[in-house]
């Protein structure tokens, strides 16, 4: 270097930045990762609302309509029947209705769960595992997709999504899981009365 060059510029590198990821790129993973939520609680909630309105429809339109269900209920001690044969089918109903738009979802979980666990409790009760023999196999799996539900969120394709609540967690999985049982079993001890001959049954 000859004495008319002048001297060299200075470089100085920030070091500090090296070995880290940008911001941007964490929260483009983080979005992509939450679609594929997003989307699983969907078809989840498109799988289960549907099915539960369907349900409740079928009690009140069914064969044997209101009376049919009635006279099941009673078969099953539950009493007094035409109340518990309306509060079903209004449950299913307006659970299935919520848990398909994702509105009030842990709520709506929370209903699914305690239907099918007084489900278990009565018409499936000691009739062993598989559905084929009228067991709990139905039963569970669907409150064990509700209380999932209410875990994982209903997602940003829901009306909860749409107002910011459609994150799931630990604390809404506790609740929607303990309320439905509770009321469940709180319903059981103080309606359900010694079964009488069992009548026929429509499929509900």
């Amino acid at each position: 270097m000859t004495a008319d060059e002048g001297p060299v510029p200075r470089v100085e590198l920030d070091v500090s930045s090296f070995g880290t990821i940008p911001k941007e790129c964490l929260m483009a993973k983080s979005d992509k990762g939450r679609s594929g939520a997003d989307l699983g609680a969907l078809i989840l909630r498109l799988t289960v609302g549907p099915m539960m309105v369907m349900h409740g429809m079928n009690k009140v339109r069914g064969p044997g309509g209101l009376e049919g269900t009635t006279r099941w209920f009673d078969s099953l001690g539950l009493q007094p029947a035409a109340v518990h044969a309306r509060m079903a089918a209004a449950t299913e109903i307006s659970t299935g209705t919520l848990l398909t738009v994702g509105a009030m979802t842990p709520l709506a979980s929370a209903g699914v769960i305690g239907v099918m666990t007084v489900a278990a409790a009565t018409d499936h009760k000691g009739k062993g595992f598989f559905i084929f023999k009228n067991g709990w196999e139905y039963v569970g799996v669907v409150g064990a997709v509700a209380a999932a539900i209410a875990a994982l969120g209903p997602g940003r394709y829901s009306v909860d999504g749409a107002r910011g609540k459609g994150k799931g967690g630990l604390a809404r999985f506790l609740f929607s899981s303990v309320l439905g049982v509770g009321a469940a079993l709180g319903m059981l001890a103080t309606s359900r009365k010694g079964p009488s001959e069992q009548a026929p049954a429509s499929d509900v």
